[in-house]
């Protein structure tokens, strides 16, 4: 087995249920830091399982994160007929945090059992009136207080169930007026109404290993550049006023929010303090570009991945058929 300081500071995705000779050549070659998984990539709970082991086999480390988007909702890559449907975030806000850490402690079952050991989860953007539908129902509530309880919650489930959970979307999504998968949201608030309300979230779960940073810009802050971008942004917000010290990866780098070649926006995510970028869409020609700015995992951005895989180990006992009878037990009811 190789170690993680032979690892990449990148996330790739892949075309599907399989890899093909290509991607596990360039795996192999490249030596990414994790892998993530969409739709297109979930089969059957052997398939993913098999996947799983040929992702980690191309790296050559058990522990390589591999990580989903697993919300619940509209935002669940893992569903029927092999898999539960969760609740959407707002839901599981309403459910009450012994609820919604229950749900998540389920998910993670799920997730571990086919050997995904890191959760896109919990979503702690803050939604107001106006913004685009893209946070919508996913967030926990409209409110700091609801978001900051239901996200703990999660995040507690999740890691007993021996899943790392992923904070996101750092400083805060929930004014973006436009799809960032679609478009560069520009965020015009104050930086006291941003203190006051988006980042309070972030403050409040600052201890948890793993973040995604926010393709928004916040002129109040930086106007050039969005958050995954802007060295002020990840200095003065993330780094200083958060106080969040674990791995901080950016949204996929495939969205259109950002501009440019796909290795000028890996350079401009490493040179405004970003520790591992992540790219999703499978793309061999865009995964070279990215990979061709990425540099190995060293340093400080190395020690926090390993800080995040350490907290691995906090998986509880579990009795799965009495937890999930329930937890729909009690969706049936609320």
């Amino acid at each position: 087995m190789t170690s993680a300081s032979d690892a990449r500071a990148v996330i790739l995705g892949c075309s599907g249920t399989t890899l093909t000779p290509e991607e596990t050549a360039f795996f192999r070659d490249v030596r990414p830091w994790g892998f993530i998984l969409f739709k297109r990539n979930i089969g059957t709970p052997d398939a993913v399982r098999a996947l799983t082991a040929s992702l980690r086999e191309t790296v050559g480390r058990a522990d390589a994160p591999i990580l989903i988007d697993q919300e619940g909702g509209r935002v669940q890559r893992m569903g029927p007929p092999h898999w539960p449907k969760y609740p959407a975030g707002r839901r599981v806000g309403a459910l009450g945090t012994d609820l919604a850490r229950l749900g998540a402690r389920l998910m993670a079952q799920d997730l571990a059992e086919v050997g995904i050991n890191v959760d896109c989860a919990p979503m702690l953007d803050v939604p107001v009136a106006g913004s685009d539908d893209i946070v919508g129902d996913r967030a926990f509530g409209t409110d700091p207080g609801t978001v900051i309880a239901t996200g703990r919650a999660v995040a507690e489930g999740l890691l007993a169930g021996g899943v790392l959970p992923v904070i996101k979307h750092m400083p805060g999504h929930g004014r973006a007026t436009c799809d960032s998968h679609l478009d560069l949201p520009v965020v015009a608030a104050d930086r006291q109404s941003l203190s006051a309300s988006d980042f309070r979230p972030f403050r409040a779960l600052a201890d948890l290993p793993l973040a995604m940073s926010a393709h928004v810009v916040f002129t109040a802050i930086d106007p050039e550049r969005p958050a995954t971008l802007s060295p002020t942004v990840i200095r003065e917000i993330i780094r200083g006023e958060i106080g969040f010290d674990g791995l901080l990866m950016t949204d996929d780098l495939s969205m259109h929010a950002l501009r440019g070649g796909f290795r000028d926006r890996a350079e401009a995510a490493f040179a405004a303090g970003i520790d591992v970028v992540l790219h999703c869409n499978g793309s061999m020609d865009e995964m070279r570009g990215v990979v061709e700015a990425t540099p190995h995992l060293t340093g400080i951005p190395a020690r926090r991945a390993q800080t995040a895989l350490a907290r691995l180990a906090e998986t509880d006992r579990f009795d799965v058929a009495e937890a999930r009878a329930r937890f729909e037990a009690a969706l049936q009811v609320a």
